[in-house]
């Protein structure tokens, strides 16, 4: 791509090259961030193959069971920017461990919901926590390591989160199977316990930084745009596009225009700067990653319930249904790392485009692409 930055463009990613020894057990330091992610991978798998289960307790048709997935990943899309600035200015150390205890708070309250709005109120909570310790995880590991450690360190959190999206759907269809849909959110609390524990003795304490101040409005106006729209979709969908799901859809639109211009405005300081955009590098990768995860993410969502629903699979058995996937990422995910590492991340991406100076103002926050 023609319009390709020089890495050292990124202030963000040169800010989090760690000192050498800064952690004095980074192996723990991967263990607290492996097992923090994974409390975010294994509950979205082990839904996906509940999801018939919970119908089945709440008397819930297909259009209400999308809310069990969309009251999940609708804050946890609209928050995590959000999530990741907020590390910087409060801790990232802080903000891991607080997303991980809001997240076992929420999972116990998915597992004792009464009603399935108490069920939806819990799932958007556990988004919300999730958009905390996802890329505050990951920003740790790139603090504590640099180089080619630092590319396999990432490797190997990519290929165990992969891993734990291979065996939740199993674990969760095996306990739906013997008792309830209830037991596979109580799977997450001695993850979250031994997250927590690691993170108080392995990850350093947060230093005080100066930073921005949060770009609150922004979150807000996202979450609104992206929540309004998702519902007029899927009220479309299920019953046809009558009034009320197309004023749904045009009220989101309007939230997300009001989005764009509230990024506008805060330029540098918004928590998605519009100057990035400006990259057909960012531009591109943007489109790539959206192909890339919503093909797998719709068909971890409808092939479990189809294969449940329709083909008198068990939960187990359509759980392990879903593991050639994962497994093979959790394989070739640290392999991929340390290449990456070696090569940059372009090779792997097929594009050796030559690196260019990034100009005066451009693409601060980009990661090393």
């Amino acid at each position: 791509m023609s319009n390709a930055l020089h890495p050292s463009c990124d202030v963000a990613s040169a800010q989090a090259q760690p000192c050498g020894g800064h952690a004095d057990r980074p192996n723990l330091v991967i263990a607290t961030t492996i097992l923090a992610s994974s409390l975010a991978f294994i509950d979205g798998s082990v839904v996906n193959v509940g999801l018939p289960a919970i119908g089945a307790d709440f008397r819930a048709d297909a259009s209400q069971l999308q809310w069990v997935v969309n009251a999940y990943l609708l804050p946890l899309s609209a928050l995590l920017l959000l999530g990741g600035a907020a590390g910087d200015r409060y801790g990232r150390r802080r903000l891991l461990i607080a997303g991980v205890a809001l997240f076992a708070i929420a999972s116990l309250a998915c597992a004792l919901a009464p009603t399935l709005g108490w069920l939806l109120a819990a799932r958007f909570i556990q988004g919300a926590s999730a958009a905390m310790l996802m890329p505050n995880s990951l920003a740790i590991l790139g603090q504590t390591f640099s180089g080619e450690a630092k590319g396999r360190a990432i490797g190997i959190w990519a290929a165990t989160g992969a891993a734990a999206g291979a065996v939740g759907p199993v674990l969760g269809g095996w306990l739906i199977d013997i008792g309830s849909w209830r037991f596979a959110f109580l799977v997450n609390l001695p993850l979250a316990f031994a997250a927590i524990w690691l993170a108080i003795i392995s990850v350093p304490a947060d230093r005080e930084e100066e930073t921005e101040a949060l770009d609150s409005a922004g979150a807000l106006l996202a979450t609104l745009g992206l929540g309004l729209t998702t519902w007029g979709l899927t009220e479309g969908s299920a019953h046809g596009w009558s009034a009320f799901a197309a004023a749904m859809m045009a009220a989101g639109c309007v939230f997300l225009i009001a989005f764009l211009g509230a990024e506008h405005r805060r330029g540098d300081r918004a928590m998605m700067p519009l100057v990035l955009f400006g990259s057909p590098s960012f531009v591109g990768l943007t489109l790539l990653t959206f192909l890339l995860y919503g093909a797998p993410g719709g068909l971890f969502v409808l092939v479990p319930f189809v294969l449940i629903t329709a083909g008198g699979y068990s939960a187990t058995q359509a759980g392990a249904a879903l593991l050639p996937l994962p497994l093979v990422i959790a394989v070739a995910s640290p392999l991929a790392g340390a290449f990456a590492a070696r090569t940059g991340p372009r090779w792997p991406l097929i594009d050796h485009a030559e690196k260019r100076p990034c100009r005066a103002g451009q693409l601060r926050y980009l990661p090393d692409t």
